[in-house]
């Protein structure tokens, strides 16, 4: 007998090998089967006359066989099958490429249904590869048919015969988790019936239903787990640390902090000493001074006789951290210590022994950190930068090696409103949305090939005013993907063929660490002219010097990793550049790219970007442990969340007694049961 947790391969039609392929889908079990859901369907609810067709309409269309089908082979060994079609309105060609059974399968003289796209003109109307059945089975045919996700090795034949199965056997079977009250006040389905309807709809208002349903569960599970996380911490007393006179750091600086500096000192601050345990983001576009709060903090730590760690992605934007932060600390009596794993070994002993003897009030590492040798005499803090960069592991590992510290997060990337309700739902939000006084707009240009001789010129004028340029490739290697530019080719072209009189340096992911921090290092001294790199220069080193970047095949990234890319530059007084290269086949990238030349605005631009792009894709990585959402679209489904964030907050007051409760907590469980970051 089938229940929820049954293993697929007990479908029908299924068995051991095909339940490993649809494994890699993520579906393991009956429940997870249910909860495939369509990402689309094809609407063969109306059959259409032929004559009535136009082109580039999908459409499902009947009619009888009237010329034989027409085998022949083309090009590249494959083959094609021709046919013609007839109603009392008209004909059409039926083309099959590779698909040799259809010639078997389609009878002379005998009617049939056909569902495709339509090619060709008003004149000679075609259907190239359509779905069809033959016209005494037009009513299994016929119908709102759902359109799912695959990879090679599943059917959409398969996925669906298995959703058949399983919703025969178990549809009733899965809990409700929706209470009851919140079902009638936002209008939405049972679960049962919102599952057969979202995967085979009656009409398309049913489907609509039935997914706005299915959304409203994930948002509303995800809030609550989310609300129910973070009153627990806020419940979680924290080091009380006391107040302390800032006056003495904000002389030592050499800039007056931006009213939004100080609003996100003030709420840090405030954190460390209400008694509770801060678990703060603070979110700023590049160059909007994130490093001098976190300097502000560790002042703020080190005199109340605390340790705070700050841990950056990189070798090289650690050792930055340090050689811009130490001198303005330690002449304001707070020892600093520097601890990568780069460093040699004397060095690096040293530094653990001013972590673990209390010493050194700030330590600045990357991942070094938490390694098991090192050990800190009173972590009250720990800060970590371009946080979505680290594992959830790692930066609960660096939180381990103090009694609860305090945790502030930083990230240059911004995050769009909607996603940010859902990312850092457990966390206190600060935004820096203010540039300090100086940073400059850097003017962007989305350009085509026909301006590669120009830039070139251009290239070479900034360089004779003593500046520096980055060019950013999107592959390594020539041979890596067809027709993109590679790091390790172009950068051999620029100096050997067009900037021989310059100094070109290469760095990329597949470097050895001390390679790719001596190439970084040699661009950071003015040592190299042009620095060609991959995305690895994408959060790193700071270059004042370096005023234009130059990124190839610019179509191939996100908007947001563009203007990541851009922030490299203009972080000095000189006026500074980005041009963006489309490369050749999109003719709707440039339109994209522009978006780019209209604003340097971070959080617009990663709205546009989470329109194109959908969340899933947002920071080509799953280490922020967001759970993985299937019916709930964020670019779309704003006002749903904002009522399942409603909902999910009342349900919760009202305590765990109430009907329901112990089934929404128990789907709440099994959602960040694999994201140990909301554990």
């Amino acid at each position: 007998m089938l229940t929820l947790g049954s293993n697929i391969k007990y479908l029908k039609g299924i068995g051991e090998k095909r339940a490993e392929t649809l494994g890699r889908l993520g579906v393991s079990t009956v429940e997870d089967i249910l909860r495939y859901y369509p990402r689309s369907y094809l609407d063969r609810t109306a059959v259409r006359n032929i004559g009535s067709l136009l082109p580039d309409e999908n459409v499902c269309v009947s009619g009888q066989v009237i010329t034989a089908p027409q085998t022949v082979r083309i090009s590249g060994g494959r083959t094609r099958t021709k046919l013609r079609i007839a109603d009392d309105t008209g004909v059409m060609d039926i083309i099959f490429f590779n698909q040799k059974y259809a010639a078997g399968n389609l009878k002379l003289y005998e009617s049939y249904v056909f569902y495709g796209k339509v090619t060709g003109d008003l004149i000679r109307r075609e259907m190239i590869n359509p779905q069809y059945a033959p016209g005494a089975k037009a009513g299994e045919f016929l119908g709102i048919v759902p359109v799912y996700p695959l990879s090679a090795g599943v059917s959409q034949k398969l996925v669906s015969g298995a959703v058949k199965q399983a919703l025969s056997a178990c549809a009733d079977l899965v809990e409700e988790t929706l209470p009851e009250e919140v079902r009638k006040k936002f209008d939405l389905p049972q679960v049962g019936l919102a599952l057969r309807q979202i995967h085979f709809p009656e009409n398309f208002d049913a489907a609509q239903n039935a997914r706005r349903r299915m959304a409203f569960e994930e948002l509303f599970v995800l809030t609550m787990g989310l609300v129910l996380i973070k009153n627990r911490r806020d419940k979680k007393g924290g080091r009380r640390l006391r107040a302390v006179e800032m006056a003495p750091f904000m002389k030592a600086l050499p800039y007056e902090l931006t009213g939004a500096q100080h609003r996100c000192l003030a709420d840090a601050i405030g954190d460390m000493t209400s008694g509770r345990l801060m678990n703060r983001l603070i979110q700023g576009d590049v160059g909007s001074g994130k490093t001098a709060v976190a300097a502000a903090c560790a002042y703020f730590i080190g005199k109340n006789g605390g340790q705070c760690a700050y841990m950056a992605p990189t070798e090289i934007l650690a050792e930055q951290h340090y050689v811009n932060l130490s001198p303005l600390l330690e002449k304001l009596g707070i020892k600093c210590a520097l601890l990568t794993g780069g460093m040699k070994a004397a060095a690096r002993r040293e530094a653990e022994r001013l972590a673990e003897s209390g010493e050194a009030a700030l330590i600045i590492g990357t991942h070094a950190l938490i390694s098991q040798k090192v050990s800190f005499n009173d972590l009250a803090l720990v800060i970590t930068d371009e946080q979505h960069r680290f594992g959830v592991g790692q930066r609960a590992a660096l939180a381990e090696k103090g009694q609860d510290p305090h945790i502030l997060v930083m990230s240059a990337t911004p995050i769009p409103r909607t996603l940010a309700l859902i990312m850092y739902g457990d966390l206190d939000v600060s935004i820096l949305d203010e540039l300090p006084p100086g940073r400059q707009a850097v003017k962007t240009y989305a350009v085509d090939e026909s301006f590669r001789d120009r830039i070139n010129r251009f290239i070479d004028k900034v360089i004779n005013k003593g500046r520096q340029v980055f060019i950013v490739c999107p592959a390594v290697e020539e041979a890596e993907i067809e027709g993109l530019k590679s790091a390790q080719e172009h950068a051999a072209e620029l100096q050997q063929n067009i900037f021989p009189h310059l100094r070109v340096g290469l760095v990329h992911g597949r470097m050895k660490s001390a390679e790719k921090e001596a190439a970084m290092g040699a661009f950071a001294a003015g040592e190299l002219d042009i620095l060609v790199a991959t995305t690895v220069i994408e959060v790193g080193v700071d270059v004042p010097n370096a005023t234009l970047m130059v990124v190839e095949n610019a179509d191939r990234f996100g908007l947001s990793q563009l203007h990541q890319l851009r922030g490299r530059v203009g972080r000095g007084e000189h006026e500074s550049y980005c041009v963006l290269f489309k490369g050749a086949g999109d003719e709707n990238a440039m339109a994209r790219l522009k978006a780019l030349e209209r604003t340097n605005d971070g959080f617009a631009i990663a709205e546009e970007d989470l329109k194109q792009r959908g969340p899933g894709d947002f920071f080509g990585s799953r280490q922020h442990g967001l759970p993985q959402l299937t019916a709930a679209d964020l670019t779309m489904d704003v006002r749903l969340l904002s009522q399942a964030q409603e909902a999910a907050e009342d349900f919760i007051k009202g305590g765990e007694n109430q009907p329901g409760y112990a089934a929404l907590k128990r789907r709440v469980d099994a959602l960040f049961s694999t994201n140990s970051s909301f554990n």
